[in-house]
């Protein structure tokens, strides 16, 4: 009967080992494994004894039984720490396996020293043998104090994880704690209670090896990065290439083949050919990746299948060994994102169509009520659009070596709010804005306020307008293009360049058109006679940094002004003092 008992605790042992096997998982615990391999043995010590002869017999089967008394304990209490995410420093571990060696060394001695034991008998009852009388030597002590302790250890580890460790679950922890509280008596008191012809330590082994089959399909689930990676790997779409740091080809999954149907004839540790598809791809993304780690995305068409190509290191625990691509089908959100492109495209061709409309109407709008303004004045028209050719030739001159910094924005900008300088002259009078000759002084006192009235009607016309830039260089040339550099002018009285750029360019543009244009009340001035007064100007009229580009641009103006005149009708006053005088009030 007894020795049935060990023979079927055994064979049921052997039987959960083979269950495990086969449920095996690389991601499975290196202890748990240990277990499963050890308790058959330590099983098979306990039936060799009962099958014993002779006292050797008996302690060569002995020595066998103790082999799992000291090492089994100690590779149970390190999976319950490591179960219960309790980090053991690696000098703990060699200083456990230390132990456990010396008194697994010390039981060896049983027979031939009295260390382990100074003596004990053999006797055979029933047909079963064991041992007994046995007298303990110090190193047996030494054993029993090393099993309390591992299995204090195993508890504290448990009681410390139920109470802190959020990450591991109670089950998991109670289920470990069974089988250890069942350990602990087969032990240290099951002898007592039944009887000292059986051994209940394999059956606790037994018991423990059942527990722990159900604890590890518990931890897989509970393992979100494995689960997570053998999901992907399962369930396809997602796939696999692997590569060392030479580049040569580890292996890959079913749905990488799918991508890459060359990489069936490539054997495993080979650099990949340069002629094929998969090889000038992974090379290529593998060079922007060594180049720039962060360029780790890409893209791959392959027929009508479009896939996100990820690129990262493949670890072995924390150490890099090689680079790891990851193959998932995007085809259907590229389809998405290119519909909802296509769509936004062509919403943002309408807006922008819609956008242009609106500011050509603006713009329309401004140059109307500039045109107004105008034909209030003693000219035969065309003054705005004269003026913004002017500072549209002067810009191009200042572009070419740009020491002044301007943009292209701000060229944009300047020309197109060129037409609005004289705004203001609609608040102006008809008597005195037409009058053809010199303002006394209270009249040139209501013209000069058309300068400051122009910038109010700009800032009413442009405010809330999403181009800021625009609406400041649009009003600063109708507050301020009557500005002097020497600070003689108005409406400010400001000087130098406290005048802003976008006025000091506008002033030139605007005193030459009014010195060689044709009005109402006077002919237009030969250009020389113009040039000089403009040259004469420079440094306390106008800013003396803007001379070279009008210099440049004459030639230009010139010709513009003489095309225009041969077209333009009219004629005018030819006293060109009373002109100048006008120019200079005005």
């Amino acid at each position: 009967m007894i020795m049935a008992y060990y023979q079927i605790l055994l064979g049921i042992s052997i039987v959960l080992t083979i269950l495990y096997l086969i449920s095996w998982h690389k991601h499975y615990d290196v202890h748990v494994t240990l277990i499963f391999a050890m308790m058959p043995i330590a099983i098979l010590g306990n039936l060799m004894t009962a099958r014993a002869t002779s006292l050797n017999e008996a302690i060569l089967a002995n020595k066998i039984t103790y082999f799992g008394g000291s090492f089994l304990i100690l590779i149970i209490t390190l999976s319950i720490l490591n179960l219960c995410q309790i980090k053991v420093p690696q000098w703990g571990r060699v200083a456990m396996f230390v132990s456990s060696t010396l008194v697994y060394l010390s039981a060896l001695t049983v027979g031939d020293r009295t260390w382990f034991y100074r003596s004990c008998d053999f006797v055979v009852t029933d047909g079963v043998g064991r041992l007994v009388n046995k007298d303990y030597g110090p190193l047996h002590t030494v054993f029993v104090c090393l099993v309390m302790f591992y299995f204090a250890i195993g508890i504290a580890g448990m009681v410390y994880s139920f109470l802190k460790k959020r990450s591991v679950p109670n089950k998991i922890i109670i289920m470990l704690f069974i089988p250890e509280l069942v350990a602990i008596f087969a032990f240290y008191g099951g002898r007592e209670i039944i009887t000292d012809r059986i051994e209940l330590l394999p059956a606790a082994y037994v018991f423990a090896q059942i527990m722990y089959l159900i604890i590890i399909h518990q931890v897989c689930l509970y393992d979100i990065t494995d689960v997570g990676i053998d999901s992907l790997v399962q369930t396809g779409g997602k796939g696999f290439i692997s590569f060392d740091f030479k580049r040569h080809y580890l292996g890959c999954n079913e749905t990488a083949l799918e991508v890459f149907p060359e990489l069936a004839n490539l054997k495993v540790d080979r650099v990949l050919p340069e002629d094929t598809t998969v090889g000038k791809n992974v090379n290529r993304w593998l060079d922007t990746f060594v180049e720039d780690s962060s360029a780790d995305s890409f893209r791959y068409r392959t027929g009508e299948s479009i896939y996100l190509v990820s690129l990262t290191y493949l670890f072995s625990g924390r150490r890099r060994r090689g680079y790891q691509f990851f193959f998932s089908d995007d085809t259907k959100r590229q389809q998405y994102v290119s519909l909802l492109n296509n769509f936004n495209y062509k919403l943002k061709e309408q807006v922008e169509e819609k956008t242009q409309h609106l500011v050509e109407m603006h713009d329309k709008l401004i140059i109307g009520m500039a045109t107004m303004v105008e034909s209030r004045d003693n000219s035969t028209g065309g003054h705005i659009r004269r003026t913004s050719e002017g500072v549209r030739m002067l810009t191009d001159e200042i572009r070419k070596d740009n020491v002044l910094g301007i943009s292209e924005e701000f060229i944009r900008n300047i020309i197109k709010a060129a037409p609005m300088h004289d705004l203001g002259k609609i608040a102006v009078d008809d008597v005195i804005l037409r009058k053809p000759g010199r303002f006394e002084p209270w009249e040139f006192e209501k013209m000069k306020a058309h300068a400051k009235e122009g910038a109010r009607i700009v800032h009413a016309i442009l405010e809330g307008t999403e181009d800021e830039e625009f609406h400041e260089i649009a009003e600063n040339v109708a507050h301020y293009h009557h500005e002097r550099w020497d600070g003689s002018g108005y409406p400010e009285g400001l000087a130098g360049e406290e005048i802003p750029l976008e006025a000091r360019i506008m002033a030139i543009a605007d005193v030459y058109d009014a010195l060689v244009s044709k009005r109402v009340y006077k002919a237009s001035m030969p250009f020389d006679k113009a040039d000089a007064i403009i040259m004469e100007g420079m440094g306390t009229q106008f800013d003396p940094q803007l001379e070279r580009y009008y210099v440049a641009a004459r030639p230009r103006l010139e010709a513009y002004y003489s095309e225009q005149e041969a077209v333009a009708d009219g004629s005018g006053l030819k006293d060109e003092g009373a002109l100048c005088e006008r120019i200079r009030t005005t």
